[in-house]
């Protein structure tokens, strides 16, 4: 451990790269605590205390969208738009080209999808917006004030998206999942607290907390295992022989990931599931709640497409 901490020391840059890092998730925290002005925090509050899919969503928000703040909408938009722009590269030649040329055409297509992401996300932001007007949660309830509370929202997910970049380009590790991770982890205290108040109050039992540890771990440990998977095609070199010398004839092998796809299916099947969800949210027809209830998170129809 003292080695490692010397090393660490040592090494400019990996410090620099850390400290930044450091410094982006501090920005990232507190943004989550910066509120839209003009929203009724009471009704916001009553949402999310109904345990819907807002609790859901909230998760990956890190916070910011039970506090309704200026990160409200995280970084989802930009995830759409680069799975939109990665469908998009198989099917449109122009993009095609520019994933050919290396890092110019990666350049171009970057910068379409950071336009992509100011469009969802002003959609998104414009969604979330009408909603709150719908429910009596703006102090002014004006076409005016819903715009302006849609365009902060919409600037606060172009600065996490500006964030994430400059930590994949100063700090360590994808800027875009450690700023997902950072939410998820920030929940992490107010979770164990929850935890330890059911058992104070006996709603759970030790063996129940202790059983959830073991399944937790037990399926990061799969996750990880999964993610790093390989499958090792075995390669043979011939042997050769050049002048007085023979070469070759050794045998290596082409690592295969199991999981080529990544989170990208996870996240797919997440977005089409919360769709009839999120509908019946903010549309009083009554199909779309029968369809919402019948599709709600943790159900067993919910479950089974989820998993297929």
């Amino acid at each position: 451990m003292r080695d490692f901490i010397a090393s660490f020391l040592a090494n400019k840059e990996l410090k620099d790269r850390v400290f930044f890092t450091f410094v982006m998730f501090v920005i990232f925290r507190l943004g989550v605590h910066i509120p839209v002005p003009g929203v009724d925090a009471s009704v916001i509050e009553n949402l999310f205390s109904a345990g819907n899919l807002f609790g859901f969503l909230d998760l990956f928000a890190g916070g910011a969208l039970s506090k309704f703040s200026i990160f409200a909408m995280s970084i989802t938009p930009y995830i759409n738009a680069s799975i939109i722009m990665q469908l998009l590269t198989a099917v449109i030649p122009t993009f095609e080209e520019w994933k050919k040329e290396g890092p110019e055409g990666y350049k171009k297509i970057q910068k379409v999808t950071r336009y992509g992401t100011v469009m969802l996300g002003f959609i998104q932001a414009f969604g979330m917006s009408y909603g709150l007007r719908i429910n009596n949660a703006l102090i002014d309830n004006s076409w005016l004030y819903v715009l302006f509370i849609s365009i902060v929202l919409t600037a606060g997910t172009c600065l996490l998206m500006w964030i994430g970049e400059k930590i994949t380009e100063k700090g360590i590790g994808n800027g875009i999942s450690l700023i997902i991770f950072a939410g998820i982890v920030a929940r992490f205290p107010e979770a164990v607290n929850t935890v330890i108040e059911y058992l104070q109050v006996g709603t759970i039992n030790p063996f129940q907390a202790l059983l959830f540890v073991v399944i937790a771990v037990a399926m990061i440990l799969m996750v990880v295992a999964v993610n790093e998977g390989q499958r090792r095609i075995p390669i043979q070199y011939a042997k050769r022989v050049i002048g007085r010398k023979m070469y070759g004839g050794h045998s290596t092998f082409l690592p295969l990931k199991v999981n080529q796809a990544g989170v990208i299916p996870i996240i797919f099947a997440s977005s089409i599931l919360m769709m009839p969800v999120t509908l019946a949210q903010f549309i009083n027809v009554q199909w779309i709640k029968d369809v919402a209830n019948f599709f709600t998170w943790g159900s067993w129809p919910n479950t089974v497409c989820y998993a297929a």
